[in-house]
């Protein structure tokens, strides 16, 4: 026995790197069944894009507006009126509005609304063992249930990006006009400091949002098990990490944004 070989304790990968790649495996996997074709998933891509906008764009808008007009616009206002200078409210609601508020609460509001409907959805068919069934028909579930999840999800989170923008433009004016400032300087300003890299970064960090909550809520929904108690569990554990995900993609294309094109960074 001496002689013998002392087997190793099997290790055990963390089940956060599991989950990972499965998601990368996941997207990867949809954006192939996407571009490869047959393009069967138009229609659902249809039904979930109305869908999308159906009951996130009013939650949106009102968000918007109220952070734009209430919390934002006292802290600005105040800042600025000590200075004697409510002239830069536009350039400081350039960075307010189409860098920081509108990506973002564009993001929450999907994964809140719509990406938790989407893990409930996918959680139900896996547990009814519905997409085992479309498995045994010849049917791939990911073209036909995934696949315009995920591009419905992106070109929602762009539309409701524009909207977030206009609400929060909206609310930028109703704070000046409160604090009775003339409206030239504010748009002065404003349209001075948008630049229209500015406004195509917003958009494409909502393009990424929508990708990143698109693949974390249909592979939950996909990998749910142990019935109605688990389908809960999953959209618990999507909206979670998607909510995370958010914080993370947000901070790291800021700051490359703002890396690469120091233009960005400097008062007009």
């Amino acid at each position: 026995m001496s002689g013998a070989a002392v087997p190793r304790p099997a290790v055990r990968t963390p089940r956060v790197v599991l989950e990972l790649g499965g998601m990368v495996q996941l997207l990867g996997t949809a954006i192939y069944r996407a571009i490869r074709g047959p393009h069967t998933y138009a229609p659902e891509f249809v039904e979930q894009l109305r869908f999308g906008l159906r009951i996130a764009v009013v939650p949106l808008i009102i968000t918007s507006f109220a952070l734009s007009f209430g919390p934002a616009g006292i802290q600005a206002v105040n800042f600025l009126g000590l200075l004697g200078a409510l002239d830069r409210l536009g350039g400081l609601y350039v960075i307010i509005v189409i860098r920081l508020f509108a990506p973002f609460v564009t993001a929450i509001v999907v994964a809140g609304v719509i990406g938790t409907a989407i893990a409930a959805d996918l959680g139900a068919r896996k547990v009814r063992e519905e997409t085992d069934a479309l498995e045994v028909l010849g049917i791939d579930p990911i073209r036909e249930l995934v696949v315009p999840r995920l591009l419905a999800l992106i070109v929602v989170c762009v539309l409701l990006d524009i909207f977030a923008l206009l609400a929060g433009v909206v609310g930028a004016i109703m704070v000046v006009i409160q604090n009775q400032a003339p409206l030239g300087p504010f748009f002065a300003t404003f349209f001075s400091s948008a630049t229209p890299l500015e406004v195509f970064g917003s958009l494409i960090k909502s393009a990424m949002f929508g990708t990143m909550i698109a693949v974390v809520c249909c592979y939950k929904g996909m990998t749910a098990s142990g019935g109605a108690e688990g389908v809960g569990r999953a959209v618990n554990q999507a909206v979670v990490i998607a909510f995370l995900a958010i914080g993370a993609i947000d901070y790291a294309f800021t700051q490359f944004l703002l890396a690469t094109n120091p233009i960005l960074s400097e008062v007009r």
